[in-house]
């Protein structure tokens, strides 16, 4: 790669556009991530992938029906109404337990693809519609997507970050967070709801059947190492950025799908941290936090005969 290919690379308004959506997605997807991880809801980003592809069907038909230009107009519009739905939808039967977490995101997987099939369908389209949206295509990013992605990405990360503490407590432990006086279930549809946004907002950097990774891989990576779910949102954050960029800028100069490029290689990068973790991640020394007193205990592999207990004098003051 020469500097006139990167200039020429930094200087296409295509690729700005790209390049710009690559960073608000890789920034704000593993930020949402981080707590659907922490209540092991790890697939949810799935389930509302699907569900916002019937919502993209949906706009796609009410366009057609209002003789729009492009047809597509109201695709992402439609996206966002139908993920919040599903989304809030997967919360109430998750609370409710009337039937499992797992459940519930198997029929949303199952209605909404079938829905958007369908749907697409009646608006005169075919499945090959489709493509962009279940793939990404982010070569096609226009102005008005990219406000779109900004818009909804800095919502995101407005309520990520501005209500980490309160909505990590839920995500961890809803019990506690009751009895701490939190509205739960307030926090938790909050949750459900800018996981919704993530969806809608990556769909065109890495497709709605690809989104749940880039929202989770990084988390995986950043939990190798990080020691606090502070350090874990922050490094997730960072390698999602990393791995959307690099990606995008191989499918520059290769003719690969980008969304599928940068999966691949955020896999490929849990997979070398995972094995060098045991080389860069060595255990800590144990360290005595009261090195001024005596200790009274001995562990199972301490040596009996090498430890010096002080035995105290009977005839010492006090005794």
């Amino acid at each position: 790669m020469t500097w006139d290919q990167v200039v020429e690379m930094l200087t296409s308004p295509l690729m700005q556009r790209a390049l710009l959506a690559a960073v608000l997605v890789g920034a704000a997807a593993p930020v949402v991530g981080t707590f659907l991880v922490q209540r092991r809801m790890a697939l949810m980003g799935d389930g509302i992938g699907h569900v916002a592809l019937t919502g993209v069907a949906l706009g796609w038909l009410v366009g057609s029906w209002a003789n729009l230009v492009p047809q597509d107009a109201l695709a992402v519009p439609g996206a966002v109404v139908a993920a919040v739905v599903g989304s809030i939808v997967i919360e109430l039967v998750r609370e409710r337990g009337r039937t499992s977490g797992d459940l519930a995101l198997a029929l949303m997987f199952y209605g909404g693809i079938a829905g958007g099939v369908l749907l697409i369908k009646v608006a005169g389209g075919s499945n090959a519609n489709l493509i962009s949206y279940l793939f990404g295509s982010i070569s096609t990013v226009s102005t008005t997507d990219l406000w779109w992605t900004a818009g909804l990405a800095a919502v995101v990360l407005g309520v990520g970050l501005g209500l980490r503490t309160a909505l990590f407590a839920v995500s961890h432990d809803e019990e506690f967070a009751r009895a701490s006086g939190l509205p739960v279930r307030m926090l938790s549809m909050l949750v459900a709801t800018i996981a919704a946004l993530t969806v809608t907002i990556a769909m065109r950097v890495v497709g709605l059947l690809l989104v749940s990774a880039l929202m989770i891989v990084p988390v995986a990576i950043a939990q190798l190492y990080a020691r606090s779910f502070g350090r874990t949102m922050a490094a997730a954050s960072v390698t999602g950025v990393a791995v959307s960029v690099v990606g995008l800028v191989l499918t520059y100069y290769q003719d690969i799908p980008p969304g599928a490029t940068i999966v691949v290689l955020a896999v490929l990068v849990y997979g070398v941290a995972a094995a060098l973790r045991p080389v860069l991640r060595r255990p800590q020394p144990v360290r005595d936090p009261h090195p001024d007193m005596v200790d009274d205990v001995l562990l199972a592999d301490d040596d009996v005969d090498e430890v010096c207990v002080e035995t105290p004098d009977p005839a010492a003051p006090g005794r």
